[in-house]
């Protein structure tokens, strides 16, 4: 592709050398350069890209992107300066990779919890009504059945391009995406057209890059707001934040609740661990999922298909045939007769929602054991908040080690008890080893109990001093269960 077409979308400061060469991939990451690319100079949150210029130029670099002039120019090397590389990027991919987004249907789900549930079921749900469809999700992208691995929630604006030019030549007509606000702050989404648009919820998370949560809820809205006029904007109107989220947006604004009215409503009927009946928009339905925030899930999936154009009964239909994702409220039955849970819960109100969904099940028969802790070289404000959590509503607390990171176990699990008082503490122990601490509560655990493990879900390692050790929950329980197939 010649680099004036690439350009069009952008308005450079100044364009130093030839705009009419031949361009034959973008990238951002230097490494990735061959001969003839256009090379993406972005300064990221840990490395400035245009130190790896030089490098890029030597790998065949033909043109450079940048904010800052290189005082030392290469010959041949065309150079254009924009304001912001990180608003530029998307624009040049979407070009470079022919508009794929215009070619399916995109739709992108934010929020603070449910939207790798929301994101997942939506294509599960869109392939059992035959359509071809994409993924991309925290835990794996795809592309019908083939997995393509995901570093990031949301991947950069060349990858996502490129991720979703492959489902077009797949024949892909929906493709249904988490967007992180990581993602949405640092523009990865820019350039993309979005059919739709869901909100789930709002909460504590990701202080530690945005800083303020109003910060983290512009990053949100700043989604709603690019949304195009024919597109449709789904939000919770549970969520205190539901309606700040759309009051800027062009699109089609719809709502959905459990609690009052809206355009997609829905209540439960009947509750055990195997599943729940609902009442959706006055049709009874039996799904395979526990907890009120799993309905709100449902009805955001369930809203989406009916704005995609599915007539509510087929979408019903194969909504009382879809599982829980990976990881998430997973139930294992153990031969002693209580029930052990594994879920990805790692924030305060992640974790309050599951054990509610655990109570709403037993109903005061049986106790809870719940077993927690927190990720470390990330916002510590939120540890005695899990702490908290877990102790209000569980009879018995054990503390463990969770994902680590570069710091000491020890000291995150102090930072979490600092947020218990005496008589709190009277609940809780604390066990660094993980694989004790699951082999602790599942020794404490009577008939009838349950016990959640909270905090990895689908993750299958522990990262300890920046080294990912092979660590699933699931295996660890089943091995102590004594039953352990996959």
């Amino acid at each position: 592709m010649i680099l004036k077409e690439l350009l069009k979308n952008i308005t450079p400061l100044t364009v130093t050398g030839q705009s009419d060469i031949e361009i034959t991939g973008v990238n951002i990451d230097s490494r990735r350069i061959k001969e003839g690319h256009l090379f993406v100079a972005q300064r990221g949150t840990q490395v400035d890209g245009h130190k790896f210029i030089p490098k890029a130029i030597e790998l065949g670099a033909k043109a450079i992107l940048c904010e800052d002039m290189p005082e030392d120019k290469v010959d041949g090397v065309t150079y254009i300066q924009v304001e912001s590389t990180e608003d530029a990027a998307g624009k040049v991919a979407t070009i470079f990779y022919g508009d794929p987004s215009r070619k399916l249907k995109l739709v992108g789900v934010t929020g603070t919890n449910g939207k790798t549930t929301i994101a997942t079921l939506l294509y599960n749900m869109f392939r059992k009504l035959g359509y071809k469809c994409g993924l991309m999700s925290t835990v794996c992208n795809y592309i019908e059945d083939e997995a393509i691995p995901a570093d990031h929630t949301t991947p950069d604006p060349i990858e996502l391009n490129l991720l979703l030019s492959k489902m077009v030549d797949a024949g892909c007509q929906y493709a249904f995406m988490e967007c992180s606000s990581h993602a949405i702050a640092q523009k990865r989404i820019g350039g993309l057209n979005f059919a739709g648009g869901i909100f789930t919820n709002l909460t504590r998370d990701h202080l530690d890059y945005h800083k303020t949560f109003e910060n983290y809820r512009n990053a949100k809205k700043a989604f709603f707001d690019m949304l195009p006029k024919g597109a449709f904007a789904i939000t919770n109107a549970d969520d205190k934040n539901g309606m700040i989220m759309v009051q800027n947006t062009k699109a089609t604004i719809k709502t959905y609740s459990t609690r009052s009215m809206a355009d997609f409503k829905a209540r439960i009927l009947e509750c055990h661990f195997g599943g729940m009946y609902l009442d959706v928009d006055g049709r009874e339905v039996g799904v395979q999922f526990i907890g009120k925030f799993n309905v709100s899930n449902l009805l955001a999936v369930y809203g989406t298909a009916i704005m995609l154009g599915k007539k509510p009964e087929d979408v019903l239909v194969v909504l009382s045939t879809l599982h829980s994702v990976n990881g998430r409220l997973e139930p294992i039955q153990s031969p002693e007769g209580y029930t052990a849970i594994v879920d990805y819960a790692h924030t305060p109100d992640a974790l309050e929602n599951v054990l509610n969904a655990i109570h709403e099940v037993l109903n005061g028969k049986g106790e809870v054991i719940t077993v927690c802790g927190a990720g470390g070289n990330r916002d510590k404000g939120k540890r005695p908040l899990m702490a908290q959590e877990a102790v209000k509503q569980s009879d018995k607390v054990i503390i463990t080690s969770d994902n680590p990171r570069f710091e000491e176990p020890q000291d995150i699990i102090n930072d979490m008890l600092a947020g218990l008082n005496e008589q709190q503490m009277k609940k809780v122990i604390s066990i660094v080893d993980r694989k004790e601490a699951i082999r602790t509560a599942c020794m404490m655990a009577k008939k009838g109990d349950v016990i959640l493990v909270a905090g990895k879900g689908h993750e299958d390692y522990q990262e300890i001093k920046g080294v990912k050790h092979h660590f699933d929950d699931k295996e660890v329980i089943r091995g102590i269960f004594g039953i352990n197939k996959k």
